[in-house]
């Protein structure tokens, strides 16, 4: 929890407690005033009913009354008095219920920014033609807060496209647009050449499957979080998925394998963990349009080459979108756009941009390299045979890195 990160629960429990003593003082208010409601109604009847007793009594006493008459109005009385006893509490739920009406006409009053358009036809589209073109884009979440500026490309169907760039340039948004949580304030968004503004939400978002930075996980069983991605799908289907996003094995090692309850938000599981069921999940859904926003930045280097690898085959006949950081990620993208300031910097493959000089990519590439370069120049030198197996197997992967990064024909790191 971050109040016991940062040592903070006193300060938690005091603004708690602020918040009861608020609760309880509203509540005093509340009983309070309907316990002198009830003593005042109480009152009010008890000094009425002693009154026409008292005449009653009287007018027996004179012949002009019976004894029927007596137990009549006293009957009469009580009738009177039973419904005044409720005034209270009737008065303050009926209060209580418009204020909640209240509340939900204006929960249905709002207006939705993303609307869909009447009759708006589905989206059509196939693996083959899943082409996606971006045309102009301008965005921005505040006013004046430009995000994106004129940004234009197109992925073609089938092919693999990277986007990176410093933070905020623009990366993830990219990802949001064309899932249409935000509609861009200038340009439009094609896919398949039909503008995603007139077809169908629900066809659209059926078409795009994302794997998000941060994977939210609901607070079920590894099987169900894994089987959202399309809850048709077969127990074996969701056994594949999960072979291939690296998580079958770690899964089975668990006491209750796909039982295993994952906690809110998935907090039972590592990072890397719900990253990997976001991947399967994404795949199980076998939308035509993938798009990867970071979704490998919490796997080790081993289990991310292991699911890219897998991934190969997955993607080859889809439309696929990778928002990056770590560049060794994207090499084998057919086309990388770079972008900085909310504009497209610069487009290549990988060893075009490494070869282009002053690029901004290369130095994006030399700066995550610059760790790798700096160790093997090191001037502290340990003796090998100071070093302990596990110091010995780690410096002789490190130089092999070494050897592959320098032996690259078109790097200029």
């Amino acid at each position: 929890m971050p109040h016991e990160y940062f040592n903070n629960e006193k300060y938690e429990a005091e603004k708690y407690d602020g918040y009861l003593k608020t609760y309880e003082s509203s509540s005093l208010k509340t009983t309070s005033t309907l316990a002198m409601l009830n003593f005042g109604q109480s009152v009010i009847f008890s000094v009425g009913l002693t009154g026409i007793m008292v005449l009653a009594s009287k007018g027996i006493m004179a012949g002009s009354m019976t004894v029927g008459d007596l137990v009549m109005v006293n009957g009469l009385l009580f009738q009177l008095s039973l419904p005044l006893n409720f005034l209270g509490t009737v008065y303050r739920e009926t209060r209580q219920a418009l204020i909640d009406m209240n509340t939900l006409f204006t929960l249905l009053s709002v207006d939705t920014k993303i609307k869909e358009r009447d009759l708006a036809p589905p989206l059509s589209v196939t693996p083959q033609e899943a082409t996606i073109r971006f045309e102009d884009v301008y965005f921005e979440y505040l006013e004046g807060q430009k995000v994106l500026e004129g940004v234009s490309f197109q992925v073609p169907a089938g092919k693999k496209v990277a986007i990176v760039g410093g933070s905020g340039s623009g990366k993830s948004t990219i990802v949001r647009l064309l899932f249409r949580f935000y509609e861009p304030q200038k340009g439009n968004i094609y896919i398949a050449g039909q503008n995603i503004r007139d077809v169908g939400l629900d066809s659209l978002r059926q078409a795009v499957g994302v794997v998000p930075q941060d994977a939210v996980l609901f607070h079920n069983t590894i099987f169900y979080n894994l089987q959202y991605g399309n809850i048709n799908a077969t127990p074996e289907e969701v056994y594949q998925v999960a072979r291939l996003a690296g998580i079958h094995d770690a899964i089975l090692r668990m006491p209750h394998g796909y039982d295993t309850q994952v906690g809110e938000r998935g907090l039972k599981l590592s990072g890397g963990e719900k990253q990997r069921v976001a991947i399967a999940r994404a795949i199980l859904k076998n939308p035509p349009i993938l798009l990867y926003d970071e979704a490998t930045s919490s796997l080790d280097s081993i289990t991310e080459e292991n699911i890219l690898s897998s991934m190969k085959g997955l993607v080859q006949d889809r439309t696929s979108v990778f928002i990056a950081h770590r560049l060794s990620t994207i090499v084998d993208a057919d086309e990388i756009i770079v972008l900085n300031k909310g504009k497209i910097a610069e487009r290549g493959d990988h060893h075009s941009l490494l070869a282009t000089p002053g690029s901004l990519y290369a130095d994006l590439w030399n700066t995550q390299n610059s760790k790798i370069l700096n160790s093997r120049n090191s001037p502290v030198e340990l003796q090998p045979e100071r070093l302990s197996q596990k110091e010995q197997e780690r410096k002789k992967l490190q130089e092999e890195i070494m050897n592959s990064v320098k032996g690259c024909g078109n790097c200029s790191c």
